[in-house]
């Protein structure tokens, strides 16, 4: 059997080793923003302030990581991509410890800032980076493992965090971090191959970055403040929402002026490939972020679960996730990504649809079957729309692809998760004032996850502009150059 034959029926040994570091490497972060939200009420206690100002510590975070994404793809232009990316789990490893030792709410809220920072160069670093090593051959089952800590966050995060706020102290849920880092980086520096500038010619677009962090950075800041509200009729979400799409046309001119020389040339959106996976990048986030968001709520309110029991009812649908992982990247390569979205949204929507008809009554054993049958849908969806967004561009249209993406994808959780709460919130109180009945309470969620099953459906229009694997074919070539 020829060589070429061996590297087909599996990934080569040094792409495989790489992509697992580098998945290692951005552990850290996914697990650290769902540990957080189990200790906020022992972190509000120990530095004796209110609520709103320990949210800070949780929206700023997630803030300063959206303000950085634009910065990675300057980043990967100019520096040797292997060591911006092990610097950046280095610098996280050290703000965890940072925030760990807090003093006060003021200290601590900064060092979340910074980790948050950090965390936004990781996260765009490591697709881009996974896309050079990977090529387009192995592309679909590259990104299923690197995208294998997005999937460990969701479903461990609650459950270590709220182990370590009963068993140690909520400090542990950052000292942790600590762990993995240390594993990690040697891990990286043996196996992940250096990466060349992609364009060092580039000049730091300073004006582009600016705008483009302070949109993302408003946008999200408005979303957030609708759900606070339940409403997106209120001042504050007018006001930041408003700021951040005038920012988006200030930048849209800019980018028209400097003929597409910019942080996020808006030409990428010329590739079919790359316009269709960003639109359903996008509604993907709205549809599975925004469960996430209320499924706990429903096992804690109507099941009287706690937190960590909430966190392990949610395992099946981490267990989905987890098994069709391999054979979806697989897929991906053998049958390009259009075949593989469309049969994942039937799988999902299956899984989602009953989710509009559970009470307070519904057996366990039901609800468990009915996340695992959505979770074995998400990667089918996820993945091939990632990959796909790739897929001929030239190598040094991966940087800031990779901050396109990610961008959007933070704009899409972050909406999608606003959205729902408010629907959840409205629907749930409607005509009953301050106090709903179980009833209209349980309409508010089933209200939810119909918007959920809505916004799903919505992806099968961006999913019939997804290449299938001839057209991959023949734009192979591109990636490789």
């Amino acid at each position: 059997m020829t060589t070429p034959q061996i590297k087909q029926q599996g990934l080569p040994k040094e792409i495989l080793m790489a992509a697992w570091a580098i998945a290692l490497g951005a552990i850290a972060p996914m697990l650290d923003s769902t540990m957080v939200n189990i200790a906020v009420d022992e972190i509000n206690k120990d530095f004796n302030t209110t609520l709103g100002t320990i949210q800070w510590a949780i929206t700023g975070y997630v803030l300063a990581l959206a303000m950085a994404v634009p910065l990675s793809g300057w980043l990967m232009n100019k520096f040797n991509g292997k060591k911006v990316f092990i610097g950046a789990v280095i610098a996280f490893g050290v703000t965890s410890v940072l925030a760990g030792l807090s003093w006060d709410v003021s200290s601590f809220i900064l060092f979340r800032l910074l980790q948050g920072f950090s965390a936004g160069i990781i996260t765009p670093l490591m697709s881009t980076l996974l896309v050079k090593t990977a090529g387009p051959d192995n592309l679909g089952k590259v990104m299923a493992i690197v995208s294998t800590p997005m999937i460990f966050g969701p479903i461990l995060g609650p459950v270590i965090g709220g182990f370590l706020v009963q068993g140690a102290s909520w400090h542990w849920i950052f000292f942790i971090n600590v762990f993995i880092v240390v594993i990690a980086v040697p891990l990286m520096i043996k196996t992940i191959p250096d990466f060349e500038p992609f364009n060092k010619e580039s000049k730091l677009d300073l004006f582009g970055m600016i705008t483009l962090s302070f949109m993302s950075a408003a946008l999200i800041y408005g979303i957030t403040k609708a759900a606070d509200h339940a409403s997106f009729n209120n001042g504050e979400t007018r006001l930041w929402a408003g700021i951040g799409l005038g920012l988006a046309v200030l930048y849209i001119v800019y980018n028209r002026i400097r003929n597409h020389q910019t942080v996020l040339p808006m030409n990428l959106f010329a590739h079919k490939s790359f316009s269709a996976s960003s639109i359903g990048l996008f509604l993907a986030n709205m549809a599975v972020m925004g469960p996430m968001l209320i499924l706990p709520l429903f096992f804690q309110t109507f099941r009287h679960f706690t937190a960590i029991e909430a966190a392990l009812a949610l395992i099946p649908q981490g267990i989905g996730m987890l098994v069709t992982r391999p054979l979806i990247g697989t897929l991906i390569d053998k049958i390009g990504a259009k075949y593989v979205v469309m049969v994942s949204l039937v799988l999902s929507l299956i899984g989602s649809i009953p989710l509009m008809f559970i009470t307070d009554q519904t057996s366990m054993i039901w609800i468990s079957l009915v996340l695992f049958i959505r979770g074995t849908s998400f990667g089918g969806i996820m993945l091939p729309l990632t990959s796909d967004a790739y897929t001929g561009l030239d190598t040094n249209q991966l940087p800031e692809a990779g901050v396109g993406i990610n961008m959007i994808e933070n704009l899409g959780s972050s909406f999608g998760s606003a959205v729902i709460a408010t629907v959840v919130a409205t629907a749930g109180h409607a005509g009953q004032g301050l106090q709903p009945t179980l009833a209209q309470g349980l309409k508010g969620y089933h209200a939810g996850f119909l918007v959920s099953a809505l916004v799903l459906t919505l992806i099968f229009i961006p999913g019939l502009f997804l290449t299938h694997r001839s057209l991959r074919r023949g734009l192979r070539g591109r990636l490789t150059r």
